[in-house]
């Protein structure tokens, strides 16, 4: 073949192009995709350097403030706890604040070993100077444990300390650093505990403070404890140290109120004692008792036989926190018997020397009630019934008031319903409502069987007697002091009319029959009589359910007594409940109504009586 007509090689599609010399466009082409380039570069570094100034000048604040929140904390202002008083203003709970001693370990041993020390031997200079500050209230050993923990944080004491002793711990060493606590602290002890309850350190809301754990400091926390605050704390970047000065408040505490209450400290400390020795000699099971003002009805004292120490509240039972003054009912007996009494002076029914054909017994439905000793019929006066607590002659009394009229005196005694006293947990006690009384029930209601009452309830019986017929329901809480110290008093709740002057006057006269100790002439209540003072009271005897069989027990009951001192002019009103006890203690509430008694007329500097108490006729024969 010629030469001149050779053909052009073909490639296939996938062979390489064989490279060539550019042309004037290729040129052109790579020249633009540099300069392209070179322009997003350029403008990469201008937006870099924009942000650069605007980051530096415009919002250099900003962004620092935003770093700083991050390392910003929150942390609560503790509001201080109001205190509480007696009468006479002084303390029965106040508050304080301690520390916490808290320390991180791991921390401790990193910065030992930066400065090239022995970590271990540094922690056990540090646990050895603690041991010096705080002396028995710390264990050397328990701290050497704490600080060896592998942890970055750890408690050093497991109970507070008092702040100028953390102070010179932290001054000596820096890494150890202190929580806030607050605290409660109880000047008397086991005085008043069961009224006054405590507070502790507890979690609320996932954050520890102060909260009443029963009695008054429970029911009265919200105005106790006060408005907590909050302030803001800014830390290093490690989060371990607050920047100084960067503290700032939003909010400040506003401290609690404090309660002044009625209690006298000093009765209190007696009413205690007195009836936690009677309950160990006469081998109750428990008791309880009160002391009222005659006029206003205001609580000077409430115990218990068994109380605790709201300090240290470890090894303290439930019953021995417990209030049962006025949160347990009990039969009352014989000192019920008051109340039909009343009634048929009021009624005009009976007068005191009214005489009453008395039998030893008294047949009321399916039941026989008899007196507590034998007799064939005796011719009694109204006041005998009383003073020598005739069932007989009680239940006859009743009879001329009626059902509904007996059922309506126990309603304005203030039986069945609960005092209104300002302390928790209170019982109502019971009164069976008219429309299911039995046949019996009529029985068993006059002579103070069937139903139930508190001590509280009780004492307030006899006040209503003692202050000319008016009942004032008790309190215990006289009045709230503000944080800047302004008293602001209770409302006195309003008294309800019993009955007339005249008959509190007349069956205040007929109680004083009770402890006359007069040759044919004498009262159940003669251990109740104090040396040259007149006093009227009642006693009682009530049995007690036996489970085993449910019925009415011949051994175990309710030896009870309320009176007032002095009779003529009440200043006060005493009630005391022994529990579980046989009848040859019958006259043990009476004489620690002596002793109460006796104490009042000395502390309170009570005049004697002008004369003694005339004698009553009270069998005739």
């Amino acid at each position: 073949m010629p030469s001149s007509t050779r053909r052009r090689p073909t490639r296939s599609s996938g062979q390489l192009r064989s490279s060539r010399p550019r042309g004037p466009f290729d040129a052109r082409q790579h020249s633009l995709r540099l300069r392209i380039a070179r322009l997003g570069l350029a403008i990469a570094l201008l937006a870099a350097g924009v942000k650069l100034v605007q980051v530096q000048t415009f919002e250099a604040a900003a962004l620092s403030e935003q770093s700083l929140r991050q390392r910003e904390v929150s942390q609560r202002i503790h509001a201080e706890r109001g205190a509480i008083y007696d009468r006479e203003g002084n303390p029965l709970a106040l508050s304080g604040e301690a520390r916490m001693l808290t320390a991180s370990p791991n921390q401790i041993e990193t910065d030992r070993e930066e400065l090239g020390e022995d970590p271990a031997e540094y922690k056990r200079t540090m646990a050895a100077f603690i041991k010096d500050a705080l002396g028995d209230a710390v264990d050397e050993d328990t701290l050497r444990e704490a600080l060896s923990r592998d942890a970055r944080f750890t408690y050093l004491t497991s109970r507070p300390i008092e702040p100028s002793k953390a102070d010179e711990i932290t001054a000596e060493y820096p890494e150890i650093a202190t929580e806030y606590r607050a605290t409660r602290t109880y000047p008397g002890g086991h005085l008043a505990s069961n009224i006054l309850g405590f507070a502790n350190w507890r979690l609320d809301q996932d954050e520890p403070r102060v909260l009443g754990m029963a009695h008054l400091e429970n029911s009265e926390n919200t105005l106790l404890a006060g408005r907590d605050g909050e302030r803001i704390l800014s830390l290093d970047r490690a989060r371990n140290i607050t920047i100084p000065g960067s503290t700032r408040v939003i909010e400040e505490a506003t401290p609690g109120s404090s309660l002044a209450l009625t209690l006298d400290s000093d009765l209190q400390y007696v009413l205690q004692d007195e009836l936690a020795s009677y309950v160990a000699e006469t081998g109750a099971e428990s008791g309880s008792a009160v002391v009222l003002d005659a006029r206003t009805a205001e609580v000077y004292a409430l115990a218990n036989d068994v109380s605790f120490d709201p300090n240290d509240t470890s090894g303290a039972t439930r019953d021995e926190m417990g209030n049962p003054a006025v949160t347990h009912a009990f039969e009352p007996g014989s000192v019920a018997k008051v109340v039909a009494a009343a009634g048929a002076i009021e009624d005009g029914h009976l007068r005191p020397d009214s005489v009453l054909d008395v039998p030893g017994s008294i047949q009321v439905a399916d039941r026989v009630i008899r007196d507590a000793w034998s007799h064939n019929v005796e011719r009694m006066t109204l006041t005998g019934v009383l003073a020598r607590s005739s069932n007989v002659g009680t239940l006859m009394v009743a009879d001329q008031l009626g059902r509904e009229r007996f059922a309506e005196m126990l309603g304005r005694f203030g039986l069945g319903e609960r005092t209104g006293v300002g302390l928790p947990g209170e019982s109502a006690g019971y009164v069976p409502p008219l429309n299911q009384w039995s046949g019996s029930t009529f029985g068993n209601l006059p002579i103070g069987q069937g139903l139930s009452v508190t001590v509280l309830q009780m004492a307030g019986m006899y006040q209503a007697i003692a202050n000319d017929g008016v009942r004032v329901p008790p309190r215990i809480i006289q009045a709230e002091i503000s944080p800047d110290g302004e008293r602001l008093d209770r409302p006195r709740p309003e008294g309800v009319r019993v009955v007339s002057p005249e008959t509190a006057r007349t069956v205040r006269d007929m109680l004083r029959a009770v402890v006359q100790d007069a040759p044919g002439q004498r009262g159940t209540g003669t251990a109740a009589a104090l040396p040259g003072y007149q006093i009227a009271g009642k006693t009682g005897t009530a049995q007690q359910i036996d489970p085993e069989c449910g019925c009415y027990s011949r051994e175990d009951h309710w030896i009870t007594f309320a009176g007032m001192v002095p009779a003529e002019d009440p200043q006060f009103v005493v009630a005391v409940m022994l529990n579980r006890l046989g009848t040859e203690h019958s006259s043990s509430s009476a004489a620690l109504f002596r002793e109460i008694a006796s104490y009042l007329t000395q502390r309170y500097e009570i005049p004697l009586s002008e004369e003694p108490s005339p004698v009553a006729e009270l069998t005739l024969r």
